[in-house]
């Protein structure tokens, strides 16, 4: 069978359309996948304890899990859309910290 060019369809179901907003990615691996974790930040309470870390909710609203082996052509499809997204609107660049 001669090598042939494959191209996928994508089929985005209705209700998946409009997306998942997400600030916040929680990565972690076992031995054959990657897990990313998208959530969204909860308010955050001041904790009773002053000198006590503050504790951010976070809640997840999508998990993906990704096998090993397709790992690497995730992180050149990003940088491929990274580099489109750059050359039409610029540089992206992190947020500043806020100034008190």
């Amino acid at each position: 069978m001669p090598d042939r060019p494959v191209e996928l369809k994508i089929d985005v179901p209705p209700e998946l359309e409009g997306g998942t907003y997400a600030n916040v990615l929680n990565v972690w691996h076992t031995a054959y996948e990657f897990t990313l974790d998208f959530g969204v930040m909860q308010q955050v309470g001041e904790p009773e304890d002053p000198d006590a870390a503050l504790q951010v909710p976070v809640r997840v609203v999508s998990r993906v899990r990704i096998p090993v082996t397709l790992l690497f052509e995730v992180l050149k499809a990003l940088n491929t859309n990274m580099s489109g997204y750059e050359s039409t609107f610029g540089p992206i660049r992190a947020p500043e910290a806020p100034t008190e």
